[in-house]
């Protein structure tokens, strides 16, 4: 017969693990006591950081008994947007800062504050030092609503890779509580069944001038962790805000859904069947130019992660995310990150990620250099075009390029002059060989006399 108690113990632990990974509501309210924020969620953390004996990476949760800080805020009109910040353990903080426009709203910035001197959290850190990262999200939803995902979202932020899981977030609320609609996020949504047509054709828009090139450089603590010439141009598809999809799928049951133009085929709240016309597709792609006079460049060295950081005064948030393959002594191009606004979009907040490239790439201590223009695909919308690059990452001697690299690209171009010539040259070689055959034949008929 078993113990009395060893029928509970299984139970005990499911309870315990669901404590675990229980989610944490967040509510924040201004001075009438009113809500703008609310959040549930759970997070998971993932922070390399270097340790005495050498890289580490760790993973923890966010607990049970973390709190949201003082310095969260609903914000003030025109002069600054509301934000959540949780604090937990020994002063780490996980901040999310809001923004809107006229049709949504998103988290434009997560942040997080760790303290290395946190041995629970941080065992045999080398430093005891209070670090701080940050990132653009793709955490955004229709104003007056929820945004939703069960699914994992996950935030990269330099060294450090933030992962919300059954995430219920919504800003800039009505009426202090959750709306009904919501905005899912991709990672729920359906995985198609049959093959999706093929995109239209975008429109092309009119090709700018070359970007200037610019030399950029970040410095750390131990000096230039990384420095860059190149002009880069960004380029971007999306739909014009014209392109006005139908309320209504093609060929649904539609419940108190019917636009304005078919208001004689349904009345409110009626249920028909409708087969919408097609739409005429505004789908554009536009180039703009990096304009180096007008951005502010800066950065953060790692030992296995530098980062570059352009803005501009309109707000563009450009990020180069440059890795190291430690067994190979290379370095490379691992991600770019682009936040920024199209006035005449149907979404003007554009935003894209890609933190698995490869691009760029040299051993620790050279160059990379390439004067040929080189296209980036960070995501199906948008490629950064960059011109005649030249950079170097992690091991850099003050201000000066070591031993350059050439691109594929360039060693092609050069091939091609060199087969031309030599082609030329044998050419000319085969005449004037065949010209001093013809003549010794030519003198082989006649006989001294």
């Amino acid at each position: 017969m078993a113990a009395p108690g060893s029928a509970r113990r299984p139970l005990l632990l499911l309870l315990l693990g669901l404590l675990h990974c229980a989610s944490s509501v967040f509510v924040v309210k201004n001075s009438n006591g009113t809500a703008c924020i609310m959040a549930n969620f759970s997070a998971a953390f993932s922070v390399n950081y270097d340790s005495r004996s050498g890289s580490k990476n760790v993973t923890f949760d966010l607990p049970s008994d973390a709190e949201m800080l003082n310095s969260s805020s609903c914000g003030k009109e025109n002069t600054s947007d509301p934000s959540l910040v949780i604090g937990f353990g020994k002063e780490h903080m996980l901040t999310l800062k809001f923004t809107r426009n006229a049709t949504r709203y998103s988290v434009q910035l997560m942040s997080f504050v760790y303290n290395l001197s946190d041995t629970h959290l941080f065992p045999n850190a080398s430093s005891n030092e209070t670090k701080t990262v940050e990132s653009i999200t793709d955490i955004r939803a229709d104003i007056d609503k929820k945004y939703r995902c069960v699914s994992g979202t996950q935030v990269h932020m330099s060294n450090v890779t933030v992962t919300l899981r059954d995430a219920t977030i919504q800003a800039y609320l009505s009426n202090s509580s959750f709306s009904r609609g919501e905005t899912r996020c991709e990672q729920d949504g359906p995985s198609p069944t049959t093959a999706p047509p093929a995109p239209p054709s975008p429109s092309p828009s009119p090709m700018p001038e070359s970007p200037s090139v610019n030399k950029y450089s970040v410095n750390g603590t131990n000096g230039t962790c990384l420095l860059a010439s190149m002009g880069l141009q960004l380029n971007l598809t999306y739909e014009r805000k014209d392109n006005t999809a139908h309320s209504c799928p093609a060929g649904s049951i539609v419940q108190g859904c019917c636009p304005s133009r078919h208001a004689e085929q349904c009345g409110p709240w009626s249920l028909k069947t409708f087969t919408w016309p097609p739409i005429e597709d505004k789908t554009v792609t536009k180039l703009l130019n990096i304009n180096p006079n007008k951005t502010l460049a800066t950065g953060s060295c790692g030992t296995h992660l530098v980062t570059l950081e352009l803005r501009d005064e309109g707000g563009t948030v450009l990020l180069f995310q440059f890795g190291m393959n430690a067994s190979s002594s290379r370095f490379f191009l691992q991600g770019i990150q682009l936040n920024t606004t199209l006035p005449d979009a149907r979404d003007p907040t554009f935003k894209a990620s890609n933190n698995s490239l490869r691009a760029l790439q040299a051993t620790v201590g050279n160059s990379y250099r390439c004067n040929a223009e080189e296209r980036v695909r960070v995501t199906k919308a948008l490629s950064v075009n960059i011109f005649k690059v030249w950079v170097q990452a992690f091991k850099v001697d003050g201000d000066q390029f070591g031993s350059v690299e050439e691109c594929l690209l360039d060693e092609n171009n050069m091939l091609i002059p060199i087969a031309v010539g030599g082609a030329l040259a044998g050419l000319v070689l085969i005449v004037l060989i065949a010209y001093l055959v013809g003549r010794k034949r030519s003198h082989a008929g006649y006989q001294t006399i």
